[in-house]
């Protein structure tokens, strides 16, 4: 019998936590490069943050649902380490150098997730 690879169906959750976030980050950095002034629309920031944060927990939540196992898991793994500086940034404060530098700490995880996520896997 023939092994079928397939990629775990929760990759479009770990692309929309990637684009969420992708979305977010570039936001934060066109307002610190003063590209672009928020002053009247703060709120799409902080939506964007949950909704990155809404969107990562439905990533990691697919090590409960998600088939195949072993390729949801592996995902999972890979993009659980972003919840610690996801959720240490509101406590950080915003206008110090930490809260880019605690931002961009997740990217990794992010970016391994989304490609975790992708890597077809063993069904067995």
């Amino acid at each position: 019998m023939t092994h079928r690879r397939e990629r775990t169906n929760a990759a479009p959750l770990f692309a929309a936590a990637a684009v969420a976030y992708g979305a977010n980050a570039a936001l934060g950095t066109a307002v610190a490069a003063r590209l672009i002034d928020t002053r009247g629309f703060r709120w799409v920031h902080h939506a964007l943050y949950i909704a990155t944060c809404v969107t990562t927990a439905a990533a990691l939540s697919a090590v409960l649902w998600a088939r195949p196992k072993r390729a949801s898991r592996r995902a999972a793994a890979s993009l659980a380490p972003a919840i610690a500086p996801l959720a240490a940034i509101p406590y950080l404060g915003t206008h110090t150098r930490r809260h880019p530098l605690v931002a961009l700490a997740a990217a990794p995880f992010v970016v391994a997730g989304l490609v975790c996520s992708r890597i077809p896997s063993d069904r067995k």
